[in-house]
């Protein structure tokens, strides 16, 4: 598939990214040459140097021939009008980045389908999405809702304590039989991340992706050595869309809530409209407000300004102090190997929000798609097709890459772990935790 994306900031950039490797044909737009020169050093892409809102500049990335269009710069208005000329030229696709509210709500409609946009992302709402499902699963660094939730596929990195290390998968596996809960469906050890198999022994500092049923999810907590008290209070370093989003839907769940902002204009406006939060000016770096604002009380501290630095030095000094457990929004994913050694417990970052809606586009017949910063496995939530090879098999004679495992399945609104034994039929919902390159087979088998 040939695909335009226009912007190569850290959205686009790692859209195309994400895209190229999987082979399909990228080219990439943007103002910036100094971008685009770093891109094609990294990249297997097409860069274009110009504005998407220019047919000529389309054209030259090669629109005619392209089935789909994504448009994430930073600029409303210019995605917009990316999408619109694209559409007219004949685009079959598009998604559009907005990140207005004005521009999203219903006043804006006829403006979105002038545009043709047929999906619309906003990577602030989707990291504050994020940040709220982490709440439920303290200690975890991510968490992935597929089937509407039935199953859950928690991340995090197992302590020294956890009961799971030292434990082989086959003989977790054998303690709860005959009905398994959940399964250990990647692992990530160093740069290296797998598929396990049964032979697979668990080790401190692990990084383990778990399917689980949703009704299982405490027993998973305390095997994943986790804590399993929820947040009652939470600093936001930052004032800006994200943290405002947070900040609302934190209040509603009845959790205490401070934000710091730097901007004493932002401070007043956040004061006036998040009524049941305090909102407080002043710098996130500065040591005497956080210590005044008692920082190192808070069980969770979320750092979301655009600056890495900031957030970084914020959450490491929250941590020092004795605060439970700090999440950094980062946009320069070079600086995710420092952030666990250095003491952050979780990283969170704009780009995949946007990618996973993407990939869901490019692969029609995908409900779902969850990618991580850490590691390039992937989850994906399939429906089996009626006379697919998946129709009335085991899995086991699926004959799937090593790469790809099918986790779990739902059937009449009920989930189950799936083993080589398990039989699956049409219409069945199944969550699929696959490496890139074993994805395109996986969607054979099922769909």
């Amino acid at each position: 598939m040939h695909v335009v994306v226009v912007g190569a900031g850290e959205v686009g950039s790692y859209v195309a990214d994400r895209l190229s490797r999987e082979g399909h044909d990228v080219a990439i737009i943007d103002i910036d040459g100094a971008k685009l020169r770093a891109i094609d050093d990294a990249l297997d892409v097409l860069t274009v140097c110009g504005s998407g809102t220019h047919p000529d500049v389309l054209r030259r990335a090669g629109v005619e021939h392209t089935e789909l269009i994504v448009a994430v710069t930073a600029n409303d208005e210019a995605n917009l009008i990316s999408s619109m000329i694209a559409k007219s030229i004949g685009v079959p696709r598009s998604i559009v980045r907005i990140e207005a509210a004005e521009l999203r709500g219903q006043a804006a409609e006829d403006i979105r389908k002038a545009a043709g946009a047929d999906l619309i992302i906003d990577p602030d709402a989707e990291t504050a999405e994020e940040v709220l499902e982490l709440l439920d699963y303290p200690g975890a660094d991510e968490v992935a809702h597929m089937v509407g939730g039935e199953v859950v596929v928690i991340g995090a990195r197992l302590p020294p304590d956890a009961p799971l290390v030292g434990r082989t998968l086959g003989d977790i596996g054998e303690e709860f039989e005959p009905e398994w809960d959940f399964m250990v469906a990647a692992i990530g050890r160093g740069d290296e991340t797998v598929i396990p198999r049964r032979d697979h022994r668990l080790e401190a500092g692990d990084h383990v992706r778990v399917a689980v049923k949703r009704s299982a999810r405490r027993l998973v907590i305390e095997l994943l050595g986790l804590d399993s008290q929820v947040p009652n209070r939470v600093m936001l370093l930052g004032g800006g869309r994200t943290a405002e989003m947070l900040a609302k839907s934190l209040a509603d769940r009845g959790i205490q809530v401070v934000v710091v902002e730097r901007s004493p204009d932002r401070a007043r406006e956040l004061a006036e409209r998040l009524d049941d939060a305090l909102v407080l000016e002043g710098d996130i770096t500065d040591a005497d407000l956080l210590e005044e604002a008692g920082v190192g009380r808070f069980e969770m501290v979320v750092a979301t300004t655009g600056e890495d630095d900031a957030n970084i030095l914020a959450c490491l000094y929250a941590k020092a102090n004795g605060a439970k457990e700090t999440v950094a929004v980062v946009h320069r994913l070079a600086l995710l190997t420092l952030l666990a050694d250095a003491g952050i417990d979780v990283a969170l970052s704009p780009r995949t929000a946007t990618a996973n809606g993407v990939l869901r586009f490019v692969r029609g017949g995908v409900a779902a798609v969850a990618t991580f910063l850490h590691g390039e496995v992937e989850v994906l939530e399939l429906e089996v097709a009626p006379g697919s090879p998946a129709d009335g098999e085991r899995v086991r004679d699926l004959n799937l890459p090593k790469d790809a495992l099918i986790a779990a399945a739902v059937r009449d609104g009920k989930p189950r772990i799936i083993r080589g034994r398990s039989h699956l039929r049409a219409r069945d919902r199944v969550v699929v935790v696959a490496m890139p390159s074993a994805v395109e087979a996986a969607r054979r088998a099922i769909g």
